[in-house]
């Protein structure tokens, strides 16, 4: 792939949607009638080909993002299977950095569903163009309509059909194709590789025309001829009309908007066709852009294969076949096997040992990799998710990708010393392939203790610990991850002073914290005129503020929110030292932090229950014990979806006590919505010591 015409030909895209919406089954379809596979693997059976971890097989769910390329119409397409559940976003905001495109999957029962939102917010955060695709259409309550104006109302997006279906539910029998006014009729005797495209059925004949219509309003204003054409009733090409919904999908104006069964193996070439036709390649994107090392002055590479290399790690796996992997997405530029590439953020080389082209977890050896690729490598030590890879002579740096802070803690302790070192190797390759995943060790009782995104996430890992990696461990219930803030201004003097005889240690400082307006981060400042303190101090005292913030003065959980400003302090030319300055800053930060009205913060979830209406009482009395707020009820066929935001900790085994509230028929969703202020009964037992 060396010349524009084959990166032209390139479609790097992701499939992303709620739990259960049908993305990985519509992957298998897509490999399957690709032919990069010769049968249909299911996610019911364990078989998956994107699915293939033990535990992703035993759960029916996708945990990890999984990776593959095939090939359509001469087009290269590397499609990357993401997560659902939302204890799996990262994987979800990791690989959306790197990809051009995204297939948006909606079940036409559920609709637009909380974990729909999410992943779609994090579409927007990079601009990437998408085309949505309702899946499902043969289930009873299907509603393809419906779930277009959820599209519309729930995520703003500027939904246009490009098809419309024959029937829903039961009576789904094929797919009517607005660009080409045909109806798809598909052969159930060939799992749907074959169809017939006939004439559309006279009674649906107005309705498509009617669609058609409202399509070709919609992207004329991407073309002034087919405008000019459909203002004067003129016949349209199908070339013509591609062309105006390509145009409008790359600029995000539009979303189309297909729809099939791919269970059923209804509809799925034709989503196809549309990532071909509507999805960018990477010469549709903007040139990169970045930054020079250790410099403010920007640096941009375009989408060429003659630019110096730029690449960007997005996703480290521990393979125990060939060691550690790299996934990339290059950019610009070329990598060879046998060469060093720069690492910008490590300031160090990194050889390139091996490149792999990943088709879950099977590989192929390639000897190069150019712009447009996404590929893993084998004998990087020091290259981290979100790292930038370079050219030697022309190094750049992109930005850093950012990942939520975990909300949920065990406590983990090996079974035998043999166990304690295998058990550290382990943890430090799980840390390196997940950035929401932490390790840490607890000061005043030395355990182990890993914090993750949620129940499902840590309950996965620590399956991973015993099961892939061999470790003998215990693992403890699990506790919420508390932090700490403060709630007004104060000010806090700090000094340290020891005298021996010889030199002595000396450091005062005088900080002031103010709670920050976003509730989170943390920001210092330097308010001091020059001379008050040597610049070379600053550093250090910044340091030991960081450090004091690991540790809060209501309960010793981490302190956020915070904003500290260094306001005065002292200086002695022969005893001042590093030490003393950090030491001085954290009693002056501990001193402030007592008398700024600390508080305790908890995490808390938005939750949505689908519950049937004969149990809906239930769930809300449920609910209204478990210190939520209702934040709104609305009817769905049969149904109610309660909107609720409740604190992680009241959660813990909801999804039983769920189950028998409603004999099994409820299901719901959980995911992080912000840290809020501990009642005041809950902040008095943690200051005693008492867990919750």
């Amino acid at each position: 792939m060396s010349d524009k015409t084959s990166l032209n030909n390139i479609r790097n895209i992701g499939i992303m949607a709620h739990i259960d919406a049908g993305k990985t089954t519509t992957t298998e379809r897509i490999l399957y009638y690709t032919g990069k596979t010769h049968r249909i693997g299911e996610v019911d059976d364990g078989a998956a080909t994107m699915d293939w971890m033990a535990q992703e097989k035993e759960r029916g769910i996708t945990i990890t993002s999984a990776a593959t390329t095939t090939f359509w119409k001469d087009a290269v397409i590397n499609i990357i299977d993401t997560p659902g559940h939302v204890d799996f976003t990262v994987e979800v905001e990791r690989s959306l950095r790197v990809l051009d495109g995204a297939i948006a999957i909606f079940c036409a029962v559920g609709g637009v569903e909380p974990q729909s939102e999410t992943v779609w917010h994090q579409a927007d955060k990079y601009n990437v163009p998408r085309i949505a695709y309702v899946n499902k259409m043969d289930r009873v309550g299907a509603d393809f309509m419906g779930t277009v104006e959820q599209l519309r109302e729930k995520l703003g997006a500027n939904a246009i059909p490009i098809q419309i279906p024959a029937g829903e539910g039961d009576l789904f029998t094929g797919i009517i194709d607005l660009i080409t006014m045909t109806f798809r009729v598909y052969k159930k005797e060939t799992l749907g590789r074959e169809f017939d495209d006939i004439d559309i059925p006279d009674d649906m004949a107005e309705e498509a025309k009617k669609a058609r219509e409202f399509l070709l309003e919609a992207v004329s204003d991407y073309d002034d001829r087919l405008l000019e054409k459909f203002l004067a009733d003129e016949p349209i090409a199908t070339d013509e009309i591609r062309a105006a919904i390509r145009k409008a999908c790359l600029d995000v104006s539009i979303i189309p908007v297909l729809l099939g069964s791919s269970f059923r193996n209804i509809g799925v070439q034709f989503l196809q066709d549309a990532i071909v036709d509507f999805l960018p390649s990477p010469l549709d994107k903007p040139p990169i852009k970045g930054h020079i090392p250790r410099s403010s002055k920007e640096a941009i590479r375009k989408t060429d294969v003659n630019e110096p290399m730029c690449a960007l790690a997005f996703k480290i796996i521990s393979d125990p076949h060939v060691g550690r992997l790299t996934y990339f997405r290059i950019y610009s530029g070329t990598v060879k096997v046998g060469t060093y590439v720069y690492n910008a953020n490590s300031d160090i080389k990194e050889r390139v040992a091996r490149i792999l082209r990943m088709h879950s977890n099977k590989r192929e050896d390639v000897k190069v990799a150019q712009a447009g690729d996404i590929v893993a490598a084998v004998g990087f030590r020091k290259t981290s998710t979100g790292h930038t890879l370079s050219d030697l002579k022309h190094p750049i740096q992109l930005e850093l990708m950012r990942f939520p802070e975990p909300v949920i803690s065990v406590a983990i302790e090996p079974k035998s010393l043999v166990d304690q070192e295998k058990l550290t190797e382990s943890l430090g390759k799980l840390t390196e392939e997940d950035p929401t995943f932490r390790v840490y060790t607890n000061e005043e009782t030395g355990q182990t203790i890993i914090s993750g995104m949620g129940e499902l996430h840590l309950d996965i890992l620590t399956d991973r610990l015993l099961r892939e990696f061999q470790v003998k461990a215990n693992i403890g219930a699990p506790w919420v991850a508390y932090k700490e803030t403060v709630t007004k201004s104060e000010t806090g003097e700090g000094k340290f002073i020891r005298q021996s005889g010889g030199k002595g240690q000396y450091g005062h400082v005088v900080l002031g914290i103010e709670p920050l307006a976003e509730g989170i981060g943390f920001k210092f400042e330097n308010k001091l005129s020059d001379g008050t303190i040597p610049r070379e101090y600053i550093p250090i005292i910044e340091q030991g503020v960081k450090e004091s913030l690991n540790s809060g003065v209501i309960s010793g959980n981490p302190m956020i929110g915070i904003k500290v400003s260094l306001l005065d302090g002292s200086y002695h030319e022969i005893d001042s030292t590093e030490l003393a300055y950090k030491i001085a800053a954290s009693i002056a930060f501990q001193h402030a932090a007592e008398k700024a009205a600390p508080v305790l913060l908890e995490p808390v979830m938005d939750v949505e229950v689908i519950v049937p209406e004969d149990y809906a009482g239930n769930v809300m009395n449920d609910l209204n014990g478990r210190r939520s707020r209702i934040a709104g009820l609305m009817p769905r066929k049969k149904a109610q979806v309660v909107n609720a935001t409740v604190p992680l900790s009241e959660m813990f085994g909801y999804a039983t006590r769920l189950r028998n509230l409603s004999q099994g028929r409820a299901v719901f969703t959980m995911q992080f919505s912000s840290y809020q202020p501990v009642p005041e009964e809950v902040t008095k037992r943690m200051r005693i010591g008492v867990k919750n």
